[in-house]
């Protein structure tokens, strides 16, 4: 009961955020298992969820909702909103440029646009909220869109994703049909296709009528279109993951590393070329039996093998989770989190002067991170650095990314507050070589917002 909103704050009392972010994985793809989810459709196949219940996602996004973030003002064409029609082939934008005003916008939905609002996790603290705790279980920025259509339009082309797409139909009803990737090399694509005509469709591999509640799962790859039916609009919101986040993202960040490695500690690398290669290699060269064209392509194989060696692949991953906490939505926290929290400290300004500024975290004091998933320590060049996510925006990269530089005899401290997630433990038992340490280094993260207290530090 109590639709989103009463969901998530239901997961607000899941100690764990691991848990609570796969809890509500769970209730994304009910009622099919996330097992078999995972095992038969993740990357693989479609996945269609009929619930026949229209209040399923309620609370999480609405047209007045939409509205609403129109009259705030902050709406932009082009950055937060598009307008799109799709007829008799065409696809087309008519974005104008500046603030979409709701005279404007409500105008071209009448005319039979389509209307696409970017990141409604800016606008939505439900939206925020929700994928706040899914980023975590994807371990890959968790994105949306919402998609407000007329009857009887479409107002987008055919065409494939470079996401995991997760549709979930909010309002009204659209018709959708899905189709094959029609290679082998646009099964899990890089990138987005271009807009398709309907010529270079066959027929689709799945096609039905989306109703309120109902879930749509598609992998990137498979070709999509959506139109809704004369009788009724459509609002709908896509979430997604797992963009640029496969083996071959990682080996690109990989390979270039292991290779300076291996240049810097092994001659072999460093060696000069044969000064005749260019007489025997080549495509020109391909066709002929050389002994010398068998020695090269012997030569590389065995370099490209040795470079295994020298991969520093615990810190390639550590790069690819610096970037993922850079996209990272930061954390919505309960009310308890809050009064636990810097978020919550009470210092202000009264009777003349500042008031319970001073933040008192003692030997006794009970600390932890506020989630699992907000810290991640890099060994870097310019030393240690702990990237956070407590300080992001709600606009996806508005901000630099966020990090501290840590003194390396910390690192110990704070492997010991992610190993002991979810429990508290006291500043006293944090491997710190004395408590003076300790105590700076548990006042440090609790002023960033990463740690909580058991205890208001501060009673008000």
């Amino acid at each position: 009961g109590g639709g989103v909103v009463g969901l998530l704050r239901r997961l607000g009392r899941v100690e764990d955020s691991r848990q609570r972010a796969a809890e509500l994985f769970r209730w994304l793809v009910a009622p099919v298992a996330p097992g078999e989810f995972l095992g038969r459709h993740w990357e693989r196949a479609p996945l269609l969820v009929r619930r026949g219940d229209p209040g399923y996602y309620a609370g999480l996004f609405s047209t007045a909702d939409f509205d609403a973030a129109l009259r705030g003002g902050e709406v932009h064409f082009g950055t937060h909103l598009d307008v799109t029609s799709y007829a008799e082939g065409v696809r087309e934008t008519h974005n104008p440029s500046g603030r979409a005003l709701p005279a404007v916008v409500w105008d071209f939905y009448q005319n039979g646009c389509s209307l696409r609002l970017l990141s409604p996790q800016a606008f939505s603290p439900t939206v925020w909220h929700f994928l706040s705790i899914l980023q975590e279980h994807f371990g890959s920025m968790a994105g949306a869109n919402t998609y407000l259509t007329p009857p009887g339009t479409q107002g987008f082309a055919p065409h494939y994703d470079d996401i995991e797409a997760f549709v979930l139909q909010l309002e009204g009803k659209k018709h959708w049909r899905v189709y094959s990737p029609r290679t082998d090399a646009e099964v899990l694509p890089q990138f987005s296709s271009a807009n398709l005509t309907q010529a270079e469709l066959g027929e689709p591999m799945l096609e039905t009528v989306l109703e309120a509640g109902d879930l749509l799962y598609f992998p990137r790859g498979f070709i999509h279109q959506g139109d809704c039916l004369p009788d009724a609009h459509s609002l709908h919101i896509t979430v997604s993951s797992y963009q640029r986040n496969s083996w071959g993202d990682f080996l690109e960040k990989l390979l270039p590393a292991a290779l300076q490695m291996a240049l810097e500690e092994d001659v072999e690398y460093r060696q000069g070329l044969p000064m005749d290669y260019l007489g025997y290699m080549g495509v020109t060269n391909s066709d002929a039996v050389d002994a010398r064209r068998t020695a090269f392509m012997g030569k590389v194989q065995s370099l490209i093998k040795k470079l295994v060696d020298y991969a520093p692949i615990d810190a390639a991953v550590d790069q690819r989770a610096k970037s993922f906490l850079h996209d990272c939505l930061p954390p919505v926290l309960t009310q308890s989190e809050k009064a636990q929290s810097m978020y919550g400290f009470p210092a202000r300004w009264q009777d003349g002067g500042p008031c319970d500024v001073d933040i008192l975290i003692t030997k006794d004091t009970q600390v932890r991170l506020l989630r699992h998933g907000i810290v991640r320590l890099c060994n870097e060049e310019a030393g240690v650095m702990l990237y956070y996510t407590t300080e992001n925006s709600r606009v996806y990269h508005k901000e630099e990314p966020k990090f501290l530089e840590i003194d390396p005899e910390y690192t110990d401290s704070i492997e010991f507050l992610l190993s002991s997630y979810p429990n508290h433990v006291s500043v006293d038992t944090l491997p710190c070589e004395t408590l003076e340490d300790k105590i700076s280094l548990a006042t440090l993260l609790f002023e960033k917002g990463i740690l909580t207290t058991k205890k208001p530090l501060v009673q008000v």
